[in-house]
């Protein structure tokens, strides 16, 4: 379970870099103005031209999408840790002081 809550973790930093550059990008196509009747905007390896609203239309469909994965990689972390919580308890209830399950963060 450790190791699944730090690939989750990892997961959950990935992808709120590529909210970030998607919000970039909408704060640079709004920069942009009228001074740009086409933009580019790239779906998997394929760049696709768009007008300004389609393409803001576009990216806040992908920034909704991802909200909603990290929302739920989170919500699976935070069962994650309750489970790990229960679990420590009932160890500990066991066994005491005899032994450490505190996470090793170095």
């Amino acid at each position: 379970r450790s190791s699944d809550l730090t690939e989750l973790k990892e997961e959950i930093d990935d992808k709120k870099k590529q909210l970030q550059n998607l919000e970039d990008a909408c704060d640079d196509i709004m920069m942009l103005g009228a001074d740009c009747s086409m933009i580019p905007y790239q779906i998997g390896d394929v760049f696709i031209s768009h007008g300004e609203e389609e393409t803001q239309e576009m990216l806040e469909a992908a920034k909704k999408t991802l909200q909603e994965e990290i929302d739920a990689i989170q919500s699976r972390v935070e069962s994650i840790h309750s489970l790990l919580s229960d679990l420590k308890v009932q160890l500990y209830a066991k066994f005491g002081n005899n032994i450490n399950l505190e996470a090793d963060d170095s």
